[in-house]
């Protein structure tokens, strides 16, 4: 993804080592984010698919404040589309960061990356093999460009394992050979912050951050191979600014100078940023500088993270309801919808053809036409939907070919569907001891038979939350079903 230049500077290093550097200022910070984005617009007038001169350009001032004209953007991503065409869609055969990087480009300029000239450049993504074959930065970019926008996945936990598994002893990762380096620590923290809930994820990020305070230079600034660098310092600081960390935290300043303050000192005004101090003008060092400019300036102003561009969908009636995060999450992402004037009906009933569409577009299965109910005729919007939950044996019939999809589904059917469901997702759904998981309720005796290992999961699992009462035979609601699923989803760590 990004290149790593090794150019000797023993003596400047040396000399680097002994100066005593004044904090900057944030208004130096704004200043030449202002003046680089100029630069870059001057510089970057044919933005094409590329690692310079391309998507992190667009990237960066897509995300800043900064006034672009729309006619550069749209130059871009006309660019992207005949670059796609003429390669039909194979950006690359073997390095699938090229993905990612569009991926995110596009995703940063609000376009749709799963339809670029009838190519969903996402797909190549979920192909786990292909991606992780140029080492720890494939699984990185594809979590990060992934993430972006929600977008379909289903190997994101194997993505974030490989990543764990590629931590190094001392802690923090590296793109070859056995010493921490601080551009992949940087790139690996900034794909691993949003799966912070996992404790294994956790303690490798605190890992990965003490190293990176102990080998924090005295400039506070940041070195690759004992090369101190731009890009190496500039990575570093977007990680901290996406796990909210402030760049002022204690860990993270040595002699009184943070990772801004070292990052300024490789910018001249009106020629953007060098790769060494003291250097000429880069055009890598200064899109890499730019970005964690905008990134610091996000994060100083409360916004998302560089990377997080996703929208954020809520409804009034959701407002400070138990199950908001998960109806809004799952909104986001396109899997549940409201009912229309900015509500969701978080208290109304769901239906069996609605609940198995919520379920298909949560597995991020493809609908299919089976036509294999009487009663779900093709055709209408609900039975591609119905036909992939029974081809994947999530849902069956109710008896003599029906499926009765508008009927009312109940809280025992909605479980045994979601554990159907854990199970194309690859998880153990045998219950321990189910009498003892359901002895504990009052009406326990009500629950059908076939749902009785299904309920008692769900309560292991955490996918539904103990009550005094299952009520099984009653209709779920809206808000329980997003909740269900969200917490499925997260289980498999698919959120």
């Amino acid at each position: 993804m990004l290149r790593f230049r090794r150019i000797t500077a023993l003596l400047l290093t040396a000399l680097l080592a002994f100066t005593v550097m004044l904090p900057v200022s944030a208004a130096s910070a704004n200043n030449a984010l202002s003046d680089t984005a100029k630069w870059l617009q001057k510089n970057v007038t044919n933005p094409v698919v590329a690692s310079i001169g391309g998507e992190w350009a667009v990237i960066g001032l897509a995300r800043s404040e900064v006034d672009v004209p729309q006619k550069w953007y749209d130059t871009y991503y006309n660019n992207v589309v005949d670059y796609v065409k003429a390669c039909g869609g194979v950006l690359h055969k073997r390095k699938y960061t090229e993905y990612s990087r569009v991926v995110l480009a596009l995703t940063a300029i609000g376009k749709d990356p799963t339809n670029v000239a009838g190519y969903d450049l996402t797909v190549p993504l979920n192909d786990y093999e292909k991606t992780v074959w140029q080492g720890v930065n494939g699984p990185i970019w594809a979590l990060i460009a992934l993430d972006s926008g929600n977008y379909d996945c289903s190997v994101r936990q194997k993505y974030i394992d490989c990543i764990l598994e590629k931590e190094l002893p001392q802690g923090g990762w590296t793109l070859a050979g056995d010493a921490t380096d601080s551009d992949m620590t940087g790139m690996a923290l900034q794909a691993l912050a949003n799966y912070q809930d996992q404790p294994k994820v956790k303690a490798a990020i605190e890992r990965a951050l003490a190293w990176v305070s102990k080998n924090q230079n005295a400039d506070g600034g940041f070195s690759t191979y004992g090369e101190a660098t731009c890009e190496s310092t500039a990575q570093i600081l977007v990680a901290l600014c996406t796990l909210g960390i402030d760049l002022e935290d204690s860990r993270f300043v040595k002699n009184g100078n943070s990772a801004m303050d070292s990052l300024l000192t490789y910018y001249t005004k009106g020629k953007g940023f060098s790769h060494l101090p003291g250097g000429s003008n880069d055009g890598m060092a200064t899109e890499q500088a730019f970005y964690a400019l905008v990134a610091a300036d996000r994060a100083e102003n409360g916004k998302d993270a560089l990377y997080e561009m996703s929208s954020k969908v809520t409804f009034s009636d959701i407002v400070g309801h138990k199950n908001q995060q998960a109806i809004e999450k799952l909104a986001g992402k396109g899997i549940i919808n409201g009912t229309g004037n900015g509500t969701f009906a978080p208290n109304r009933t769901m239906t069996r053809a609605e609940f198995c569409t919520i379920v298909v577009k949560a597995l991020g299965i493809k609908p299919l036409e089976s036509r294999v109910f009487s009663d779900v005729p093709s055709g209408l919007w609900y039975s591609g939907y119905v036909g992939a939950a029974n081809s994947n044996g999530i849902v069956n019939g109710v008896g003599n070919g029906k499926f009765n999809p508008n009927g009312t589904i109940t809280r025992q059917e909605a479980a045994t569907m979601v554990v159907r469901a854990a199970k194309v997702l690859g998880l153990n759904t045998a219950a321990a001891n189910t009498d003892a998981a359901l002895g504990k309720f009052s009406d326990s005796t009500k629950i059908a038979s076939y749902a009785k290992t299904p309920l008692a999961y769900c309560y292991n699992s955490g996918i539904l939350e103990a009550e005094k009462t299952i009520q099984p035979t009653k209709a779920i609601l809206r808000c329980e079903v997003a909740q269900m699923v969200y917490n499925l989803l997260k289980i498999a760590g698919e959120q």
